[in-house]
């Protein structure tokens, strides 16, 4: 079983451009919860056949794939809702990342996880990396990013882990506030960090 450092931080932290940083630059394996959220819902999956049962037609597009926006318009307008699609979704969720890890062939692996600390899935990794950003930070970014409201925005915020939450859990943090941040400085150090760790422990 591969060295796991787990990655997380709030929505538009930057999760995904540090995680790009251990891969391209260092040939890290990433398993990211997100992008196995979305396999486990495609078209033909239990998933999205379970999600269209309970939501109706109107959670799928003409093309048959799930309609996101409508998805996300719900679960966060309704919390019960969300609780619905949690328990479906991250059994499979994390049998899927599991099933990754085992198949990981670089020094260690990079596991994205964005609801790491609201899903208590810490014990999945022997360090935890968050990147950390201000709230204000991630409101303009999500605005811009997705199009959506200012109240929408502080919505998603609201549902997710607190910054001390997470910093709480952490044992490496990367701030991101700024657009020149010198990510690939402070990547490169944690990564020799890591190995050394691993070398130790061999």
């Amino acid at each position: 079983m591969a060295f796991v450092v787990g990655l997380t931080g709030g929505i538009a932290s930057g999760k995904s451009t540090v995680a790009e940083i251990f891969s391209r630059d260092f040939g890290i394996d990433i398993i990211d919860a997100d992008i196995i959220a979305r396999q486990v819902v495609a078209q033909g999956t239990p998933g999205l056949k379970a999600i269209e049962d309970h939501f109706g037609q109107k959670i799928i597009l003409d093309d048959g794939s799930l309609n996101r926006a409508k998805l996300r318009e719900i679960i966060f307008t309704y919390p019960e809702e969300k609780q619905w699609l949690d328990q479906l979704l991250h059994p499979m969720i994390r049998e899927e990342m599991q099933r990754a890890l085992n198949q990981v062939n670089s020094a260690y692996a990079l596991l994205v996880v964005p609801l790491l600390v609201e899903n208590q899935l810490q014990h999945l990794a022997q360090r935890i990396l968050v990147v950390d950003v201000s709230e204000s930070t991630q409101i303009e970014r999500v605005m811009l990013r997705d199009g959506v409201s200012r109240q929408q925005a502080q919505n998603i915020l609201s549902s997710q882990a607190t910054r001390s939450e997470r910093l709480a859990v952490a044992n490496d943090v990367i701030k991101n506030d700024t657009e020149n941040n010198k990510l690939l400085s402070r990547v490169t150090e944690l990564h020799q960090k890591y190995l050394a760790i691993i070398s130790k422990n061999l």
